[in-house]
């Protein structure tokens, strides 16, 4: 098969939703007769979709994590680049909300941060090429459809491309440990790009380097940080609540 596969119900209805042409072939597990089911297979019969139910083994089979009892095949979803990225910013008549990920490798995380970034508005995710989780069916599963929403821009160079963004008047913040400023002592109301870093290692250097303003989450018990897709939940809503204000 060509294509690459997509699972669970709310990440299939999502390109069902937005990208119908994506879809190849469907499964549905063998049990399934509720409103649900019967309202994706009447709109795969309208498409011209072809699918199937399918003991819980086939499905097994195809994909490694919860699939909830349907998988896709789909084919592969448009590639945002950096130009295209820069021109949508640059056209767009909204103040650019963005997130950075500098070197965030577990997928389970991405999609997670893909679901925020839906919920609170940003317009899009960057990250690198290099050593960063791609769009994996896990990925796109724990999105929950935002995969479909949000677009991710992989980028070659991080520092050049932040720096194209500072070009355009985005203020870069960055989150650090060792900041002297807090999260709420920052300002997110303009043009703005949350850099996070790596599980644990935090920014690279050169990426540190290009932010505008280093800024920390106040931690008041024991423990000395966040997983990154909370953190960054944290962050992205203090920012929302500020460019709501």
């Amino acid at each position: 098969m060509s294509g690459e596969f997509v699972f669970g119900w709310h990440a299939v209805e999502a390109v069902l939703k937005r990208e119908p042409e994506r879809l190849q072939q469907v499964w549905i597990q063998t049990g399934r007769q509720d409103k649900r089911v019967k309202g994706i297979t009447d709109t795969l019969d309208g498409l011209g979709v072809q699918w199937a139910v399918v003991h819980r083994r086939e499905l097994d089979r195809r994909v490694a994590g919860v699939h909830q009892g349907v998988v896709a095949e789909v084919s592969a979803s448009r590639e945002w680049t950096e130009d295209d990225l820069l021109t949508q910013l640059s056209a767009s008549s909204k103040p650019p909300f963005l997130l950075v990920l500098d070197g965030v490798t577990d997928p389970h995380n991405l999609g997670a941060c893909l679901r925020t970034c839906d919920a609170a508005g940003v317009q899009a995710v960057i990250v690198p090429k290099d050593k960063s989780a791609s769009l994996t069916p896990v990925a796109r599963k724990v999105a929950c459809g935002a995969a479909e929403t949000v677009p991710l821009v992989r980028v070659t160079n991080l520092a050049r491309f932040l720096r194209a963004l500072q070009d355009q008047g985005v203020w870069l913040i960055g989150t650090a440990g060792e900041a002297g400023a807090t999260l709420y002592q920052a300002d997110f109301k303009g043009p703005v790009a949350l850099v996070m870093g790596a599980e644990g290692k935090g920014m690279r250097r050169l990426t540190r380097e290009h932010c505008d303003q280093l800024i920390k989450i106040p931690m008041l018990g024991h423990v000395d940080s966040l997983n990154v897709s909370v953190a960054t939940g944290v962050c992205l809503y203090e920012a929302l609540r500020q460019r709501l204000g």
